[in-house]
């Protein structure tokens, strides 16, 4: 039976809090160096898919970028983040949309994704994400994934593994910049093994 995607991660969102998900970063410290590392102008187009209700926007803001776009499936994951920001969610663009129907309006200067990627796991839906950031990103692309080492499930969910060589190999359109495995500590003290790939657009 197919998983209505939307409604899995609007009941997830509004069943829980941060500290009861596994994917929860006080501090997205692997994104933040790598986005540092490249010294984006403060007005460059960010984009984290999947960003939910991410910290990773609450970093950039306060480190003075200015247009950021946050993208998410669960319409309240997004109001979560909104909520904690407060005044400052004005200052962000956000999308609730399914990634394999999004349908930019622009391109983006850096592509963030930690742990959306890794939900797609047929052909078509793969296919259909390459697409969009070969025509929508003009520079940069950060991808994170659960590895060949990490769980083979997340949130009840199949997930694709992944390793240095198949993340390039999908994202054959970009340059490897660097790529790293590192352990993610979750709230409840389990560890996943994450791959992280970053790319520049040939």
């Amino acid at each position: 039976m197919k998983v209505d995607r939307k409604q899995h991660w609007e009941t997830v969102y509004n069943t829980k809090n941060p500290n009861e998900v596994s994917w929860t970063q006080e501090k997205p410290a692997t994104s933040l160096n790598f986005i540092r590392s490249i010294n984006l102008d403060k007005n460059a187009e960010i984009i984290d898919v999947g960003g939910g209700d991410s910290k990773l926007v609450d970093f950039l803001l306060d480190e003075g970028y200015t247009n950021i776009t946050v993208l998410d499936i669960s319409k309240k994951a997004l109001e979560k983040a909104q909520i904690r920001l407060g005044e400052k969610a004005s200052k962000v663009t956000w999308i609730v949309s399914d990634i394999t129907q999004f349908q930019p309006k622009t391109t983006y200067d850096l592509w963030h994704d930690r742990a959306t990627f890794h939900f797609l796991t047929t052909a078509e839906e793969i296919a259909h994400y390459t697409e969009i950031t070969n025509k929508y990103v003009s520079k940069y692309l950060f991808i994170g994934t659960f590895s060949t080492k990490g769980p083979k499930k997340c949130s009840g969910l199949e997930i694709s593994q992944y390793n240095e060589n198949k993340l390039s190999s999908v994202f054959n359109r970009f340059k490897k910049l660097n790529c790293k495995t590192e352990d993610h500590q979750t709230p409840f003290n389990t560890i996943q093994n994450f791959q992280f790939c970053s790319f520049e657009k040939e």
